[in-house]
């Protein structure tokens, strides 16, 4: 049901499910007066059959690294050594009208278990799991630059702004990090587990970018916490 208030603006009020319907007919009339097919979705699918050739593989094709610094390791091409430099060198090479996505396979509540001091209060608690956190990245690399810096974290940004990274204007710059997996789980009735089928699609959509010949380079975290610490030191350090 959509009201109007006082001041002209409306609002569209029912339960979930009504909403669900009103924003789906929402989209399909959008949809025929902009002229689009709201179901075809080819930057979707390039990364996901990408990511089934790669599963069905023996071994997941993850190459040498360029170069390891302390708990990260650095895949694609770069001429930096270290990661300081590798993050001023990505930065240098985002376009005037372009950006740098980054794009994290972690877990996204794992700052949560950071340590925090005896005794701290909520800003001390607030301050340990920011720098505990991947997302802090995109803080410190955006201050680094006045072009926008993105985060996702994967798999799910490939639903949303991945779509945009691969069919939108090629001006991205890519940074993806993917971290090793020490407890895994099968994925029941498939060959393979939770742990290789993220990996793969990290890899599916890493191979879908570097088709299009952006920058992008994975840094995968050989310890999750530690590696992450280094992250945002290096982004400091840039």
């Amino acid at each position: 049901m959509a009201i109007e208030s006082d001041v002209g603006d409306v609002r569209v009020d029912g339960p979930l499910g009504a909403q669900f319907v009103v924003w789906e007919y929402a989209t399909a009339v959008a949809a025929l007066l902009l002229e689009v097919d709201p179901c075809d979705r080819p930057n979707v699918a390039e990364p996901e059959e990408n990511t089934a050739a790669l599963l069905a593989l023996p071994d997941l094709p993850a190459g040498a690294p360029a170069f390891v610094d302390g708990p990260v390791e650095v895949y694609g091409s770069a001429t930096a050594k270290d990661l300081p430099g590798l993050f001023a060198e990505l930065l240098h090479a985002i376009p005037g009208d372009g950006y740098l996505a980054i794009m994290a396979y972690l877990d996204r509540l794992a700052a949560f278990d950071a340590p925090v001091p005896d005794g701290a209060d909520f800003e001390q608690m607030t301050d340990a799991w920011m720098m505990a956190d991947p997302q802090t990245l995109r803080t410190l690399l955006a201050l680094r630059t006045d072009r926008p810096v993105t985060f996702g974290w994967g798999p799910r940004f490939l639903h949303s702004t991945g779509q945009y990274h691969k069919g939108g204007p090629q001006n991205g710059v890519f940074v993806q990090i993917t971290g090793v997996v020490t407890e895994d789980v099968a994925v029941p009735g498939r060959p393979y587990s939770l742990g290789r089928l993220q990996l793969a699609q990290a890899l599916g959509d890493l191979g879908a970018l570097e088709t299009r010949g952006r920058p992008a380079v994975r840094l995968h975290l050989t310890d999750r916490a530690a590696g992450v610490a280094r992250l945002l030191e290096a982004a400091q350090e840039a």
